[in-house]
């Protein structure tokens, strides 16, 4: 039992630039009390004292705001920070070195008692604010749900889950959008990958300020290589590189139409 809590303090001070001592995590970190309460929760509703496990995991709550049911299986050096908000379910499963943020809900949609109703998070699965991952399936190791996001289908490991409803990035073209997006200070989490006209105009701008920046790139290199030429001709195909947009292409009436 010490050596899991030896764990649970280490954990809050490598993830938690905020945590300044052993002795703030003990006496300050919600989370930590109520993964300890779930632990003794967890060992009564194993030994058949039902009533006893949910009284200390309804207690944690009242102190924490954080509900773990009893029956639920949380791995080791599991993070929950600030925690305000999060329920776990009785039949969910937190692999090791997970990290959930406030506002969670690992839920289930079935209302079918002994069955596998709440979701199985793998190994170093990253949970963001106020997600909602619901039903019995699986979130892959390494995995990351984005704060905002609706999942009720399996996460592929590694993966990235965004949107409500969530979709898997997992396509470059996303990658390299999200990561424009995150330059750009936007977050893309809640836009949806369907027709929603309005996240389809914002894709079209973040794709076009993405694709500015290339160009502009580009013709920096051309005009250094210009420079550093001196009074020597160069040729002007050697000049511009292969892949320089010569052309106009940013569609404004398309993205008018989408918004209208």
């Amino acid at each position: 039992m010490f050596e899991r809590i030896k764990e649970d303090i280490a954990c809050i001070l490598e993830r938690d630039p905020a945590a300044r001592s052993r002795w703030e995590v003990v006496t300050c970190y919600p989370g930590f009390h109520a993964l300890v309460m779930h632990r003794w929760a967890h060992a009564c509703w194993h030994n058949g004292w039902h009533v006893t496990a949910r009284f200390i995991s309804h207690v944690a709550r009242f102190l924490t705001g954080i509900e773990i049911h009893p029956g639920a299986v949380i791995g080791r050096r599991v993070f929950i920070d600030h925690g305000m908000g999060i329920v776990i379910g009785e039949t969910a499963e937190v692999g090791d070195e997970c990290t959930i943020y406030q506002g969670v809900t690992l839920g289930g949609t079935s209302l079918h008692r002994g069955a596998k109703r709440h979701p199985t998070l793998g190994r170093g699965v990253i949970v963001g604010a106020n997600s909602q991952v619901l039903g019995g399936f699986t979130v892959g190791d390494g995995a990351r749900i984005g704060s905002g996001a609706v999942v009720v289908k399996p996460v592929p490991p590694g993966a990235t889950a965004v949107g409500n409803p969530a979709r898997i990035i997992v396509a470059d073209s996303d990658a390299s959008r999200e990561e424009a997006a995150a330059r750009m200070g936007f977050s893309a989490y809640g836009v949806t990958q369907g027709d929603d006209p309005v996240a389809q105009a914002m894709k079209g701008l973040i794709d076009n300020a993405s694709s500015h920046e290339h160009q502009i790139a580009l013709l920096w290199q051309a005009i250094e290589k210009l420079s550093s030429g001196g009074a020597r001709e160069i040729p002007a195909s050697d000049c511009v590189p292969q892949d320089a947009q010569k052309d106009e292409h940013f569609d404004a009436e398309r993205l008018n139409r989408l918004v209208k």
